[in-house]
Order: C-alpha cells, then structure tokens, then sequence
C-alpha cells in the first residue's frame, strides 16, 4: 500500500511525525505497521508538493492489486498534527476520510480484510473529517451512494465552481442564478460588482458555472478526482436537488483539500464568504460544517 509524501520544502519530503506516530518499523524500503502486518511503501516526489487526495487515483489507476486506498502524508499532517487521510481508490476514487494516526494499522487491517468499506469510515466521520473523531457529528451526512455512470471533468480554475445537480426545475435553477447575481457572458456569476454595493455580511459568491446535465446526479464523494490539477480550486458548490425544494436555496459545499468529497450544506447566501474566506486562509473548511444539537453561527 503507498504512502505518499505531499508536503515538501525546497524539494525535500516533509513526513513530520509519521512514521512515528503510526508505529512503523523500516523493512527495507517499507513500513510494517505494528503488529498488524500492514506494509506501507513511502513514495516521494517533489513534483507532488500540494498534491490534493482527489488527484492521487491518476497516479494510480488500477489501484495497485488489493489495494483499496492510497495513505496521504500532507501538509495537515506535517504541519497541523492531523491524522493521515485515507485515499478511497476502488469504490469512489478521490474521495478521503482522515484516519488516527495510532490506529492506521488497525484500520487498514480492517480494510484489507472486509471488515470495513470507505463508505463506513465516511458514515463515521466528525466534522473534521476523522474516522470516530470527537470533534461532533455532522447535522448533514455526506452522502455515500456509488456512482451511477462516469462523469466528465469540470472545468480548470483557481476560484470556485458552481454545478448544476438537478435538472428538474428549470425556473428554480434561473432564480438561483438570479439570486446571486446573474451570469455573465463567460458563464461566470459574482463578477463585476460594485464594491460599494457588496453586503460584507452576505458576500456574493464568486464561481465559475457548470450547467452540463453530463453532471446529473454528481455526488459530493465524486467531485474531487473530477477536479483537474492545473489550478487550485477553491471548492465546489452543487446545486442539486435539496437546492430547488427547500427555503434559503441550500446549496451543498465539497471540500477539496482537508477532506476531499466532505461536504456540508449551507444557504445560498452564505457560499460567497465561504469561498471568500477560505480563499484568503481566514477560515477552515470544518468551521462550516453543522453539527448536531448546535445551532450554526450563520443563523442569526
């Protein structure tokens, strides 16, 4: 199984405490976790640096013999004390849940072994992506249905997307782009504004529309291997059916980076200072993220 370095200084693999942390001991050029037997193979590359989880099934494609998942040491890691995150490789490829690091072994055993599928580390994260973390439970799910048909890849940009789910609903979906603001002739909404007319209170979202039924029925977990690597992408916004049936035109959030495929539902109103602050390193994917019996700081 590989354990891919993505944080890198001046070129140079950055694995922090790891191989530590996960109780690995070196047989030649892999890592035997513990008592579990699981072996790890560390891989570098410094043209990897950044590499986001929803990309590494490329590098992949035929998942290597028995392997479910690819492992991630990246900046979260290195940096932030975070847990590994696991790479799904076989049932939705890109999607990732974070795992303890005292427990990699364990669960990759788990894996291996059918004890456990990716759909069940999803079902069981926090808000901040942990496998059983204690960081609360999401009010929202992220949703682990296998996909139905291969999707194209969206398109390369720096700043957000907004994708079009629902095909069911014409009027709803030119009142949402209404609501934030219209598209211009480059098929892009939030573009444009006065700055003296911006509500820094409801920031209006600023993103890049995909209104392709190709992407019909797009779930949150499928998103981040559709996301090409040329640009960092902030996020990706659906608007899938959810957005057309209840008050406030929800829109569902996938996070690309600390989680890739972690979703989190919010107002359409609120998107735009999502991406604003996430784009300026403000805020954090998980500090959007409800949790259940806590009221959302969002809400008045």
């Amino acid at each position: 199984m590989l354990l891919v370095c993505t944080c890198y200084e001046e070129g140079k693999a950055l694995w922090g405490g790891l191989p530590d942390q996960i109780g690995g001991r070196r047989e030649g050029d892999v890592l035997v976790l513990g008592g579990s037997g699981v072996r790890l193979r560390p891989v570098e590359d410094r043209g990897w640096d950044h590499l986001r989880g929803g990309n590494v099934p490329a590098l992949v494609p035929d998942g290597g013999p028995g392997t479910p998942v690819a492992v991630l040491a990246d900046v979260s890691v290195v940096y932030g004390g975070d847990g590994p995150l696991l790479i799904d490789l076989t049932a939705i490829p890109g999607r990732g849940v974070r795992v303890p690091s005292d427990r990699l072994g364990e669960i990759l055993t788990a894996l291996l072994g059918g004890a456990l599928d990716f759909d069940d580390l999803v079902r069981d994260t926090d808000k901040y992506g942990m496998y059983q973390g204690d960081g609360g439970r999401p009010a929202l799910r992220t949703p682990t249905v296998p996909p139905h048909r291969p999707f194209p890849a969206l398109p390369s940009t720096a700043s957000a997307l907004l994708v079009r789910t629902s095909f069911d609903d014409e009027q709803g979906w030119l009142a949402l782009l209404e609501e934030v603001g219209g598209v211009d002739e480059d098929g892009w909404v939030g573009t444009g504004l006065d700055p003296d007319e911006i509500d820094v209170e409801h920031y209006p979202l600023e993103a890049l529309v995909v209104d392709d039924p190709a992407f019909a029925g797009l779930g949150p977990g499928h998103v981040p291997a559709l996301v090409p690597p040329e640009e960092h992408t902030t996020l990706v916004v659906l608007a899938d059916a959810r957005t057309f049936a209840e008050p406030g035109r929800p829109l569902t959030v996938v996070d690309l980076y600390d989680t890739p495929g972690q979703s989190t539902v919010l107002p359409c109103r609120e998107v735009g200072s999502m991406v604003c602050n996430l784009e300026i390193g403000n805020m954090d994917f998980h500090e959007f993220v409800a949790v259940e019996g806590v009221r959302p700081w969002w809400i008045g």
